[in-house]
């Protein structure tokens, strides 16, 4: 990697900190655009749920055939209810959903406003005295951190629901001692720990897919490089930092 290679990786490192201090600056010295919120919370939010609903049932219901047969080779396949539970909540819910729709989202942000760029409406909006990261980034920040939470709790519960169904039709498991297991051993700070890194998660998606946006250049071609730009980097920094989470979570 040459001298040119590592400033260029700074210089974007540097933008990404101050798009981010902006950001938060703004979300809290000035009122919400309650009605552009919503409309982000719909795009984001409402149009995930059928990604969600399968992504959470299906990864359960894998989870507990690949952990039924493996414990059962031990003899102790009726742990089953726990080791579905504490991964989903954990681990394989939050990442797996944040991967999932941080590409989605992403992407859909990093087309939207690159489109703007290189058509000059951002620059109109700076004519006309207006901060574009407040209105265009803000909304999207607050929305995306207000339902990826949602999202991931919901995939945790149908990744639950999807390991009850393999245990209960495949592995020969009642219901009531699966759920037995499950609530015997799943803890408040399982569940908090997997939805407090969506928080990081989501922010991290937002400022990267905004910061690849503004700085869109080419015209079409530009915005589809820096389209793939933001679910690579996305993807990536969602797995490192769920790395340094964990282990910090893990040491409370």
């Amino acid at each position: 990697m040459n001298f040119e290679k590592i400033t260029n990786i700074l210089k974007e490192l540097g933008e990404l900190s101050v798009l981010f201090y902006r950001t938060l600056r703004l979300v809290f010295s000035t009122s919400p655009d309650l009605g552009q919120i919503s409309y982000q919370i719909v795009l984001m939010g409402y149009q995930s749920l059928s990604i969600v609903l399968i992504t959470g049932l299906f990864v359960g219901m894998v989870l507990a055939v690949q952990t039924g047969y493996t414990l059962a080779a031990f003899g102790v396949k009726y742990y089953i209810g726990e080791t579905v539970s504490i991964a989903m909540t954990r681990e394989l819910g939050p990442v797996l959903i944040s991967l999932m729709v941080g590409g989605r989202v992403g992407a859909g942000i990093t087309a939207e406003l690159g489109t703007m760029k290189v058509t000059e409406q951002i620059d109109a909006l700076r004519a006309m005295g207006a901060d574009p990261v407040r209105k265009l980034v803000c909304p999207r920040i607050i929305a995306f951190v207000l339902c990826l939470p949602i999202l991931v709790l919901i995939a945790d519960f149908l990744g639950v629901i999807g390991g009850y169904l393999i245990s209960s039709l495949d592995l020969g498991m009642g219901g009531r001692f699966y759920f037995h297991h499950v609530f015997r051993m799943l803890k408040f700070n399982d569940v908090f720990s997997g939805l407090f890194k969506t928080v990081f998660f989501a922010i991290f998606t937002t400022i990267i897919a905004s910061q690849n946006g503004f700085t869109a250049k080419g015209g079409a071609d530009g915005v589809g490089r820096a389209t793939t730009s933001t679910v690579v980097l996305s993807s990536i920094t969602i797995l490192v930092s769920d790395f340094f989470l964990t282990k910090l979570f893990l040491m409370f």
